[in-house]
């Protein structure tokens, strides 16, 4: 008999594995998600960030910053 398992990926990130994986602080982050700086969807008492709006958030701010790459 042959059992196949499924690994669940996560679908969304918390503010604070946010911070973590963009080497910010916890008050930055959460001031980025209140001001719209980094998308994100209130569910109940908690907030969730996809990772796909990380992403867009990292790809603003690193637009027209290439020619100042060494």
């Amino acid at each position: 008999m042959t059992t196949s398992s499924t690994i669940i990926q996560r679908k969304w990130h918390t503010t604070a594995e946010v911070a973590a994986m963009l080497g910010f602080g916890l008050s930055k982050t959460k001031m980025l998600v209140l001001t719209g700086q980094i998308r994100s969807v209130k569910i109940g008492r908690d907030r969730r960030i996809l990772p796909a709006w990380v992403d867009e958030y990292v790809t603003r701010c690193t637009t027209g910053t290439e020619e100042w790459a060494a």
